[in-house]
């Protein structure tokens, strides 16, 4: 059999290669401490499960707009009005399998043979893999420790080319937790107005900051990048519903209208139970989303502190999510080698950077319990040491 050239082009992703990897080991009696998967240990607040189960016994086990339920679509544009600053209606929002889901929509509906979509490095694994399943070319610029491992308003400028119809920006970052400053984020609208180009914005992450960051969605900046603006989200990560599958994208209602119409094709209507359990996580009580940050962030403090402890390895402070992007060239061993051998000697699992497009460097993800961040980085630095 000769399957279709796209598969070709892209890779499996790593992330849950090596997260499937870990679970595995685990169920062969192994104790393994992973830092892989970006999903909080956390379990779905009650009153969450409490609207999904209340639908399911009220029967909404139907097929459902593919668009969304009205009622979701109608709290999400309510939600980016008043938290941040988009003056979407329902009409501009289609709710997806997943925040994922919403971003491959996206490219489908919008990238051709021969577009070009600007993707700083580090990157979320699947925005290149995306961009090529649609054939587009991904357009990679890579930044540094310096910068943040940011993209400058001048380094996108100069990457922009006639063939340039997409800008992919994530704030809070998978994989650094780094986050755009507010002022960062006008400089890069400015740019983006200028060259008129699209932006998606992927704001997954935007409820985990920490020491008093705040997020600015780029579509907020002015009217004119409003109009080039697309935002995609979900509720995976600051409601802890990786396995419920449901995201959205808001933008213009051609852009909404197009992907609809291909997920109408693909995949039909999200999950409707799943959708009820979304509309209490925006409309009911927020303290469980502050619950968790805090926790992150105690967790964050303590990783910190254990990594700078260990001579070979520097990283920065990250502002948001709840990922810890190591430098690790000091050790001379490319980051592939180095989490493979970390897993199968110390049972730890973490995500090499050559998957998010940058060498020596690894992800660790500290949505994880304390118990299993104190162990893994004793077993990470006896590691470290013997390799040194």
């Amino acid at each position: 059999m000769k399957l279709a050239n796209r598969v070709n082009r892209v890779t499996p992703s790593m992330t849950l290669a090596i997260s499937a990897k870990a679970k595995a080991m685990k169920t062969e009696g192994l104790d393994v401490c992973s830092f892989s998967a970006g999903e909080p240990d956390f379990d779905t607040p009650d009153h969450i499960k409490a609207a999904a189960k209340q639908a399911l016994d009220e029967g909404k086990t139907r097929y459902g707009p593919a668009a969304g339920e009205p009622a979701l679509r109608q709290a999400i544009a309510e939600k980016l009005q008043a938290e941040n600053g988009l003056c979407y209606g329902a009409d501009n929002v289609i709710v997806t399998n997943g925040g994922k889901h919403s971003l491959y929509g996206l490219m489908m509906a919008l990238i051709e043979p021969g577009d070009e979509v600007i993707i700083p490095a580090p990157y979320w694994v699947s925005y290149p893999e995306m961009v090529q399943l649609a054939d587009g070319t991904p357009v990679i610029v890579p930044t540094t420790k310096e910068t943040g491992y940011k993209i400058t308003p001048e380094q996108l400028r100069q990457a922009i080319t006639p063939k340039t119809k997409l800008f992919v920006l994530n704030s809070p970052s998978n994989p650094t937790g780094m986050i755009y400053s507010p002022e960062e984020i006008r400089a890069l609208a400015e740019v983006v107005v200028e060259a008129d180009i699209w932006v998606v914005s992927d704001e997954i992450y935007e409820k985990i900051l920490y020491d008093g960051s705040t997020h600015l969605s780029i579509g907020a900046v002015s009217p004119e990048a409003y109009d080039r603006t697309l935002v995609s989200n979900g509720f995976a990560k600051a409601y802890s519903m990786t396995g419920w599958r449901v995201g959205y994208l808001a933008g213009p209602i051609p852009v909404i209208k197009a992907l609809t119409t291909i997920q109408s094709h693909a995949t039909s209507n999200v999950c409707t139970f799943a959708q009820y359990g979304a509309i209490a996580a925006l409309r009911g009580p927020q303290d469980c989303v502050e619950t968790m940050r805090l926790a992150f962030a105690e967790r964050r403090q303590v990783i910190i502190d254990r990594i700078k402890a260990i001579p070979g390895l520097t990283c920065g402070e990250p502002q948001g999510a709840f990922y810890l992007y190591v430098d690790i060239s000091q050790l001379g061993m490319p980051s592939l080698d180095f989490c493979n051998r970390l897993l199968d000697e110390k049972y730890v699992a973490t995500v090499p950077g050559i998957s998010f497009g940058t060498e020596g460097t690894a992800r660790i993800s500290y949505a994880t319990g304390m118990e299993t961040i104190l162990k893994g980085m004793d077993r990470l630095e006896a590691f470290v040491k013997a390799y040194s």
